[in-house]
């Protein structure tokens, strides 16, 4: 691999790293001041909803095709309603991950 493409590896993982640790760092020394001061620590509720906020982010950029096309379109359809339809089936997340992903690669390898 090309020494750029390295690069933007270890900065995707350093990114990665630091968008959970940071969080993490600032809740526990503000909790920890929190508990100090008035005895009980309670956590803010925007931090509450930021995981899910930050996966209906990436859930929605997702169902958009890198290459706009009727194929690509396709493809991204079949494999979110194979999601959804495992999903409803089974109540998990693996597989229903799984199945979508692989009802996309079909339809985009074999058409």
């Amino acid at each position: 691999m090309d020494m750029s493409v390295w690069l933007a590896l270890v900065s995707i993982a350093i990114g990665t790293y630091l968008l959970r640790l940071l969080p993490y760092l600032w809740m526990k020394r503000s909790l920890a001041k929190k508990q100090t001061e008035d005895g009980v620590g309670s956590m803010p509720t925007w931090l509450t909803i930021l995981g899910p906020t930050m996966i209906a982010a990436m859930f929605g950029t997702s169902l958009v095709p890198a290459h706009p096309g009727a194929l690509s379109w396709l493809a991204t359809g079949v494999g979110v309603l194979v999601t959804f339809g495992v999903w409803k089936r089974t109540r998990s997340m693996g597989l229903p991950i799984l199945c979508g992903v692989v009802a996309f690669g079909v339809i985009t390898l074999w058409f």
